[in-house]
This record gives structure tokens, C-alpha cells and sequence, in this order.
């Protein structure tokens, strides 16, 4: 027994090298932004996907194409429009000819069929092309002609959308922003970064990323997440943290009661506790803290509760109701026996 938990020590200590290696590879071409790359590389290692959102021009196609670099991956990027079709994203059967003449029906794959997908502005998708996306993310295989494929592990989406244009655009369902692990608010860099960038891009200066995984390495990290462990009452505080986001239930606090219409899922407890087991191996711990599941709920809450009309009027955000409910929630409750 004592062997294996050395065992499973070394390789937590080397996968901590190896991401704080992927940060710094990153971080070459990347200026700043160093908690979203870090929120990136925890989902991916959890076999999650992400939704970004920003103005334009924040670097967020600079970083997915950086990141399927880092990591040896096949890269794709499919740009959302209102005409594009589910045909367009995950392939279709065309009818080709061979050197006799015979014809035949031979699948042509999409985009889809890559391991680092870009989703560039995917609100400016059709809901039947959003559909069709989304459900490539869930079930990591897509459906033609009658015939199941899958797609190549690891596989990730990386969507990205803009919150000021909403002229022709259909927002995700909250059905199937529940399918993205994290949702992260991309910020404005400030005056040194954007010092940086100005040094980067108006010279010859061309920083390069190296590789630093390939997909096995990739696959083995997220099988390790998996085996750290969580103890009863730090798994009971995160189940406790998503159920009070329901209003009007065992746990919901006075502003969840105040400003939420409906509360999280289970996917939410789920990504935040495999969130937080990526965080406590960063921490060289072999086990997850309270700690670690407060730095893990913001993003992996903020697009699984939906707010009142109440909370808009008053500029009530996500992010200041989940604030409210982690300072509120307490580590421990008693247990009352019968």
C-alpha cells in the first residue's frame, strides 16, 4: 500500500512540473491572463469544455491555437455564422467516383474531428447547428448516415462569445450551457501587459511555444485526477455550496432566494470537486481542501444558475450572488442524530 501511494506522490509532483511547464510555454506567446490559462489547462485535465467570453480582440483565439501547440494535439477552429449547418461541423456523405466509374457514398469528415476545437462565437449559430456542436461535446462521437464515429480522445471544445453584440445571435439554452466544465469572463489587460503585447507585435519579436504533452501524457493526467481524494465533509461542503443555489430549498441563503429563478445541476458539484482535485495536486496534496472547492465554484457555477428579472433590474450578477453564497455557507453543519 505504502508503495502505491509513492507511487501515485511522484507522478502528482510531476504532473505539477509539467503544468507549471505548460503555463510557461503558454505564457511565451500569452501575455497575461494567467488565472484563464490556468482555468483552461485544470478543465482540460478534467476532460472538460470551456466557454470564454469577451469583447473582441483579448487574445482568446491566440490562446486555443497556443494551447493545441503546447500540447501536440490536432487543432481546429470553425467560425459560427447564421447560415452555417450541422453538416458544416460534423461532415456528411458525399458521392464520390473511383478510377472504374463505380459510384459511391463516402463520408467526408467535419471539423469536428479534431482533439482542440475552437468555437469561434458560437452564439451566431443557428440553435440546430448549436444543437449539433453540443452534442459532439456530450457524447465525444457524432451520428451520419445511421453510423456512430467517435472522436479522437482527448477531445475539448474551447467556444468563445461576445456579451455586447447581440444583433443576430441565439443564446445557448441553459440546457446546454450546463454542457461547458467552466465559463470564463476574459478580462481587459491593464497597462503593463499591454506594454508586452505592443513589444511583441509591433517587432520582429515572434515568441514560439514548444510542445510539452502529447495525448497519452494528456489521457494519463486526467486517469490521475481522478484517484485523488476527496474526504466526506469536504465533498458535503461543495454538495451543500451547489445546493444553495437552489431557491427555496434545505440550503439556499437570502440572496438565492431573493435573485435566483433556478439553480445549479449536478454537472456543477461534479466539475467542481474534479476542479478542485486539479487544484490540491498543483498544491502537492493527494487530497482536496475547502480551498480548493471555493477557487473552483466560481467557474464552474456562473452559467448553471439563472437569475430573476429582480436581480437584473438591480445589476445583480452570477458572479455576486456565488460570492455571497461561498462567504455564507459554512465549512461544517452539525449533525443532528434522530
Amino acid at each position: 500500500m505504502s508503495d502505491n501511494i509513492k507511487e501515485v506522490e511522484k507522478k502528482c509532483h510531476e504532473f505539477r512540473q509539467v503544468f507549471n511547464k505548460l503555463k510557461g510555454e503558454i505564457g511565451k506567446v500569452i501575455v497575461g491572463h494567467d488565472e484563464i490559462v490556468e482555468d483552461v489547462l485544470i478543465a482540460l485535465f478534467c476532460g472538460g469544455h470551456v466557454l470564454l467570453e469577451s469583447v473582441p480582440g483579448l487574445g482568446k483565439t491566440l490562446l486555443v491555437r497556443t494551447l493545441s501547440q503546447v500540447l501536440s494535439l490536432d487543432f481546429s477552429r470553425i467560425q459560427f455564422t447564421p447560415d452555417l449547418m450541422p453538416a458544416d461541423i460534423i461532415g456528411t456523405n458525399m458521392l464520390v467516383e473511383d478510377k472504374s466509374g463505380k459510384r459511391f457514398f463516402e463520408f467526408q469528415r467535419g471539423p469536428i474531428f479534431a482533439q482542440i476545437i475552437l468555437a469561434d462565437e458560437i452564439n451566431r449559430a443557428t440553435p440546430k447547428t448549436q444543437s449539433a456542436m453540443l452534442e459532439a461535446m456530450q457524447e465525444h462521437s457524432i451520428t451520419s448516415g445511421g453510423e456512430v464515429r467517435r472522436l479522437k480522445e482527448p477531445f475539448i471544445v474551447l467556444a468563445t462569445q461576445n456579451p455586447i453584440e447581440q444583433e443576430g445571435t441565439y443564446p445557448l439554452p441553459e440546457a446546454q450551457l450546463d454542457r461547458f466544465f467552466f465559463k470564463l469572463l476574459v478580462p481587459y489587460s491593464n497597462r503593463g501587459e499591454l506594454a508586452t503585447i505592443l513589444n511583441r507585435t509591433t517587432t520582429d519579436e515572434q515568441p514560439q511555444a514548444e510542445a510539452v504533452m502529447n495525448e497519452q501524457q494528456i489521457l494519463d493526467a486526467q486517469h490521475l485526477v481522478r484517484r485523488v481524494a476527496v474526504a466526506d465533509h469536504v465533498q458535503d461542503y461543495a454538495i451543500r455550496l451547489v445546493l444553495a443555489t437552489h431557491p427555496q430549498g434545505e440550503f439556499a441563503v437570502d440572496v438565492t432566494n431573493q435573485y435566483v429563478r433556478f439553480g445549479s445541476s449536478p454537472r456543477g458539484v461534479q466539475a467542481v470537486i474534479l476542479a478542485a482535485k486539479v487544484r490540491a495536486m498543483l498544491d502537492e496534496r493527494y487530497h482536496i481542501s475547502f480551498s480548493d472547492v471555493r477557487q473552483s465554484a466560481l467557474p464552474a457555477l456562473r452559467h448553471r444558475i439563472l437569475v430573476n428579472f429582480e436581480a437584473q433590474a438591480e445589476g445583480v450578477s452570477n458572479d455576486d450572488i456565488i460570492k455571497r453564497i461561498i462567504d455564507e455557507i459554512p465549512t461544517s453543519v452539525e449533525v443532528i442524530s434522530g
